[in-house]
């Protein structure tokens, strides 16, 4: 009698049915884990730095200092930054890694930096200009640096309204034009803390080099691939 061979050579396929398992490939277990485990992970990580400000506002997990509302802008706007650094290193990594499941936390990123900049703006808004529309025109007008936030700011807006999937399917090419915004926003941004801290631009400066390194790649590959053809 032939016998089915049991051995390491054998199909997957062979070894699912043997086992009488359903045949799962690798990347839709992959994918299953990022949507009901990693993502869930990475929103809840992301909110950190928005509870551990709202902790410490009512001095639950700590304090704000002697001038609460500057230092709330201060965390807020430095977060969004830091989201925009984030969500442009995701391509950069995926290239590196060959993991192409990284592409799938890019659009919470790329919310999260608007969110956090958002909030930037609302705590200048409402707090810190108690929402008189005569200084905040001012303020656009005559202070350069936040005439850079603000457009900042709008890019993002147009980029969070088209984020979803049927936006893009509607508007196909105009979406991967207006989406290529954000490295105008990292530049605005960068620009926008600089001017902002005028004489300490040390942080700033780690911002800028980042920043660089993140669309000298992009450039280096864009060459790379002109090349190659």
């Amino acid at each position: 009698m032939v016998t089915a061979n049991r051995s390491r050579t054998c199909t997957k396929a062979w070894t699912c049915a043997a086992t009488f398992r359903p045949c799962v490939p690798d990347y839709l277990n992959t994918l299953t884990q990022i949507r009901f485990v990693w993502k869930p992970v990475v929103f809840l990580a992301c909110l950190v730095p928005f509870a551990l400000a709202i902790g410490d506002l009512f001095g639950i997990t700590g304090s704000l200092g002697a001038n609460p509302v500057e230092e709330l802008q201060d965390r807020f706007g430095n977060w969004g930054l830091r989201f925009v650094m984030i969500t442009l290193a995701v391509t950069p990594l995926r290239h590196m890694t060959g993991k192409v499941w990284l592409l799938r936390f890019r659009r919470m990123l790329g919310l999260f930096a608007f969110f956090y900049i958002l909030m930037h703006f609302l705590n200048w808004f409402v707090l810190d200009q108690g929402m008189l529309w005569s200084a905040i025109i001012e303020d656009l007008l005559e202070r350069p640096f936040i005439t850079l936030g603000f457009t900042a700011l709008l890019l993002l807006t147009a980029m969070a309204a088209t984020s979803t999937t049927g936006i893009r399917r509607r508007m196909g090419k105009r979406w991967h034009k207006l989406h290529y915004s954000v490295y105008a926003v990292g530049i605005l941004g960068v620009w926008h803390y600089w001017w902002q801290v005028k004489a300490d631009v040390a942080e700033p400066l780690i911002y800028a080099a980042v920043l660089s390194v993140l669309l000298g790649y992009r450039v280096w590959k864009k060459k790379s691939a002109k090349s190659r053809r």
